[in-house]
């Protein structure tokens, strides 16, 4: 070899070195130190990129980069007592929000989500679900559905031992994700709750127009016009043949003030509305052969000491469920 073959030999390698060190500081981290590709990937493949904060030893926040909404998605994270990187599989929980909640992760800042699971072995996922995101995938707009059950789901499977033994429980909006994830996804979970939820899109006085109107969304851009098949795929009365096999807790107030609510609450006319829709969900449930458990507890508004309330109610059948009894 000649000299200058040789001096262009050594250049050569002195570049791949400094490549290699310049890919290794741009490539981000997993909470475990494995290194990932800085690139999203489409939904429904490979891994997604994933930031990290430990709120504590049992909350993490993670923030996703999600080829699904097109930007970072939020979750928050509850792990069991005895959990270790590396263990696993863990039955999980999800719990979805409802509408119009400035915060992502309200379950953990007003539901006490974390002392009322924490007897329980079980992973706890709380997603962002978007103001009036309605647990879909919008045909202009976030893919929400997308992102909570394939692009979570694998980072949980991931990088968290989440097994395959799912539950699912959701308030007002989230009631609606719950029921319709569950039926939308044979398999996928076996127990779902709902809370004060939104059972029936089409009862004529459903609210998701209004609501989509004041974010100034619109609903077309949802479920399409409202004699579009997607309105019914996405509704829960009309999936229950669906919830066969799933075991299934309903929850709902009357309106009326309760023992929860403040001296001086008005009746809530709202929750008197989701009350039938709950009860028309039920009779339906129940005629295509699925188990439910019914806590329509009269007097309550739709608030969050009744969802909490809920919540402990519904924790052992869904904990049971999965095999997570405390």
């Amino acid at each position: 070899m000649n000299r200058t073959a040789a001096r262009l030999g050594v250049l050569l390698l002195a570049g791949a070195a400094v490549a290699a060190v310049l890919l290794a500081l741009l490539t981000p981290f997993s909470s475990g130190g494995t290194p990932r590709g800085p690139k999203m990937s489409p939904p429904g493949s490979g891994p997604a990129s994933v930031h990290v904060n430990r709120l504590s030893e049992r909350d993490h926040e993670l923030t996703i980069r999600s080829a699904a909404l097109g930007r970072e998605g939020m979750v928050r994270v509850l792990l069991p007592g005895g959990w270790r990187p590396g263990s696993g599989p863990w039955p999980v929980l999800y719990l979805l929000n409802g509408c119009c909640q400035s915060e992502y992760d309200a379950w953990t800042t007003q539901g006490e989500a974390a002392r009322l699971t924490s007897a329980y072995p079980v992973i706890v996922v709380i997603p962002e679900g978007g103001q009036v995101g309605f647990y879909s995938d919008w045909r202009e707009g976030p893919a929400w559905e997308t992102f909570h059950l394939t692009e979570v789901r694998r980072v949980l499977e991931r990088d968290y031992g989440a097994g395959d033994r799912r539950a699912v429980a959701g308030l007002s909006m989230g009631g609606l994700g719950a029921m319709s994830y569950a039926a939308r996804h044979p398999g996928m979970f076996r127990a779902a709750a709902s809370f004060s939820g939104v059972l029936n899109t089409l009862d004529g006085n459903n609210g998701v127009d209004w609501l989509l109107n004041e974010y100034g969304e619109d609903s077309a851009d949802l479920w399409g016009g409202h004699r579009d098949p997607a309105w019914a795929e996405h509704n829960p009365a009309d999936l229950t043949a669906g919830l066969r096999g799933v075991r299934l807790f309903v929850s709902c107030g009357d309106g009326t003030p309760g023992s929860l609510d403040p001296l001086g609450t008005a009746p809530d006319r709202g929750e008197a509305t989701l009350l039938r829709q709950a009860q028309t969900f039920v009779n339906r449930a129940q005629a295509n052969g699925a188990q439910v458990v019914t806590d329509f507890y009269g007097a309550g508004t739709h608030s969050w000491p009744y969802w909490r309330q809920s919540l402990e109610r519904a924790l052992p059948m869904l904990m049971d469920s999965i095999g997570a009894s405390a």
